[in-house]
């Protein structure tokens, strides 16, 4: 990459919605880090020059991080597992995954980059779990100011679900010019609708499949709004939007469902044009039983979303591929942050650096 690029290193990456709204937000992405081979399974796919290290981040040093990359490191990010915060699960204080969060941090004090962003659920932040939050972020509080918790909701940066989030930045006064909550929340703009999201995608056009995927052509419309032709790919091709046929009994039941309100069944929210889609939420891994989430409903067709659907609801470009299969797809999207809120709150941080001296060769 060449030299003048301001470089991140993306912990707990995942599927990378948030080193792709830093690549967006016109930073370099020189190392991304995760245990999960299916989580990251698209990642060559999707960044063919980027540099995926699978392994436990529990191990990962700042010495390691700066050799997979070959220079300084200007930032670290990263959302560390929320499971063990989450205020919808059991948000267990035994849960071994809660420790990782000291690991993030541990490997900031060791990198030492010039400033972090954190992602969390907004459970991490409440009475039980603000505790564990302030011990581990005092590896960092002689090297950074610290900024946050900030509580984001993604519809109030552009997108078009409401998922509720909380940001905690860090930045070396060194290399950063004074930086607070108000410049990140000056972002905020109108929310995107599920209309604006998706609602080109009934003209979408099946074609042959590849590897696995099916592949579908979305031709020009003049329906397509402002924040869907953002994500459309150049090709305008895209994948993973195959229907669910349920069965005849639930396919009724599910079309009884008012826009706006719930399936009293299943637990399925029926989206609504004109709003936001709720927090589509990730299910579980095998070694969590394999449990898929329950997807929100099409606000006419009786039927849950589709993988393209949920992407573009939660800002992801139709170029980006996920995984072949439904449920990892759900994964992928579901434990991801916003591109569109990422590149927004990175744009944010882009302006307050310190270009000179961020630019310089480190240490």
């Amino acid at each position: 990459m060449p030299s003048n690029d301001i470089i991140l290193a993306d912990l707990f990456c995942g599927c990378s919605g948030l080193g792709l709204g830093a690549r967006q937000a016109g930073f370099a992405v020189g190392a991304s880090v995760d245990t999960d081979p299916i989580l990251t399974s698209s990642h060559a796919t999707n960044f063919p020059n980027g540099k995926l290290r699978l392994g436990d981040i529990a191990d990962l040093t700042g010495n390691d991080l700066k050799s997979m990359i070959g220079k300084s490191i200007d930032g670290i990010v990263g959302g560390p597992p929320c499971q063990g915060f989450s205020e919808i699960g059991r948000s267990n204080p035994d849960d071994p995954r809660r420790l990782l969060l000291y690991h993030f941090f541990r490997v900031v004090a060791e990198a030492r980059p010039r400033f972090f962003l954190m992602e969390n659920v907004r459970g991490l932040a409440n009475r039980k779990n603000r505790p564990f939050l302030e011990s581990a972020l005092q590896q960092v509080a002689d090297q950074y100011e610290i900024v946050g918790p900030i509580m984001v909701d993604g519809s109030e940066f552009g997108a078009a679900t409401r998922r509720p989030r909380i940001f905690v930045v860090g930045y070396d006064k060194r290399y950063v010019d004074n930086f607070n909550e108000t410049d990140l929340l000056a972002e905020r703009c109108l929310p995107a609708t599920v209309a604006d999201a998706i609602g080109d995608l009934h003209h979408a056009i099946a074609i042959s499949g590849a590897d696995g995927f099916d592949v579908w052509e979305l031709p020009e419309t003049t329906d397509r709004s402002a924040y869907a032709r953002a994500l459309a790919s150049n090709d305008g091709k895209t994948t993973g939007h195959r229907r669910t046929i349920h069965r005849v009994e639930i396919a009724e039941r599910f079309a009884s469902v008012l826009q706006g309100e719930m399936d009293e069944i299943g637990r399925h929210p029926r989206l609504a044009w004109g709003g936001q889609c709720p927090t589509i939420r990730a299910g579980t891994g095998p070694d969590k039983g394999s449990r898929q989430a329950v997807r929100p409903l099409h606000p006419d067709e009786p039927r849950v979303i589709t993988v393209r659907e949920a992407a573009r609801l939660q800002g992801f470009p139709d170029w980006f591929k996920f995984h072949p299969t439904v449920w990892h797809s759900f994964r992928m999207i579901g434990n991801s942050v916003s591109p569109i809120v990422a590149q927004r709150l990175f744009s944010a941080v882009r302006k307050k650096l310190s270009v000179g001296a961020s630019l310089q060769a480190a240490e």
